[in-house]
């Protein structure tokens, strides 16, 4: 595993922490609220750090990939994390390597490995195996949600692919942040009316998730996507719901049946297997050239 493609993999490791702080850090009922808080500070403190904004076209190009990496997404997200056990819902978000996998090819012209589409199809049965358990209620608008989520991601994932970036990473990040967070904030606050009294819990947890769990998770990310091929960073996405089941069992006490933990062995061999699917095909280096002798020169 390269340098880049082991940095990309600390976003999808922690935003698996996400599930924990959301349901033991952060005030209940408020998903839009936590997605606006995830993502408007930490887009407008990148903001101040580089000061650069979009030209051109740019602004309605961060507008729609705002929406889907960030707005949409995080929106769906929460509201599928409040209704939904953590496993359910990471199952749910799990479907978006499917995605990307099935459409790289005709979107982007990326070649799809065959063993690469195996890996994600392997990468949600494992997911499947580690987080669903016989008394995981399911909620139907959260269900909705966690698939949105999934399809909002592959989109911006794909998009993100095919556009690129126009300015440094960390004003490309901060625009997106920034987009997605302004997107929320009327439906935040006509749906859900002003923010409640915050908790030191719920302050760190809001810290948390906007600092490590979303400025820097999405500098990598980004960044992944920009260097490697849409499916092969897309396989990494798999690590989110094996951190949060690993998280469940470690800080809540979460039993694993020998059935999660075969789940967690399979998500680990997808995502190892996608690794070396989507690797450039080895070409040898040319030969060097033989050193030319000049006549009558010294040596």
């Amino acid at each position: 595993m390269n340098r880049t493609l082991a940095l990309t993999a600390l976003a999808p490791i922690t935003w698996g922490t996400s599930y924990l702080v959301t349901t033991e850090l952060l005030p209940p009922d408020r998903p839009l609220l936590t997605a606006t808080l995830r993502a408007l500070p930490a887009g407008l403190l990148l903001l101040a750090v580089t000061r650069l904004l979009p030209r051109g076209g740019w602004w309605w190009r961060a507008a729609v990939l705002g929406t889907l990496n960030i707005g949409a997404f995080f929106a769906l997200m929460f509201v599928s994390a409040y209704p939904l056990p953590g496993g359910v819902a990471a199952t749910l978000a799990a479907v978006h390597p499917l995605l990307v996998t099935a459409l790289a090819s005709g979107v982007l012209g990326e070649r799809v490995a065959p063993l690469a589409r195996i890996a994600a199809g392997t990468g949600v049965i494992g997911v499947a195996m580690l987080v669903l358990t016989p008394g995981a209620r399911l909620d139907a608008w959260g269900v909705l949600a966690g698939l949105g989520s999934a399809a909002a991601t592959a989109a911006g994932v794909l998009l993100t692919k095919r556009w690129g970036r126009p300015a440094p990473l960390l004003a490309f990040t901060g625009w997106q942040l920034v987009a997605g967070g302004l997107v929320l904030a009327v439906p935040t606050l006509v749906l859900e009316g002003p923010p409640p009294a915050l908790t030191a819990a719920n302050l760190l947890g809001y810290a948390w998730l906007a600092i490590p769990g979303t400025a820097l998770a999405y500098l990598a990310w980004f960044s992944g996507i920009l260097r490697l091929p849409a499916s092969r960073v897309s396989l990494l996405s798999f690590l989110t719901p094996l951190t949060a089941g690993t998280l469940g069992w470690a800080v809540l006490g979460q039993s694993l049946a020998p059935l999660q933990l075969a789940g967690g062995a399979l998500i680990l061999v997808a995502v190892g297997v996608g690794a070396y699917a989507g690797r450039p095909p080895h070409r040898p280096a040319p030969a060097a050239p033989e050193p030319r002798v000049l006549v009558g020169a010294r040596v």
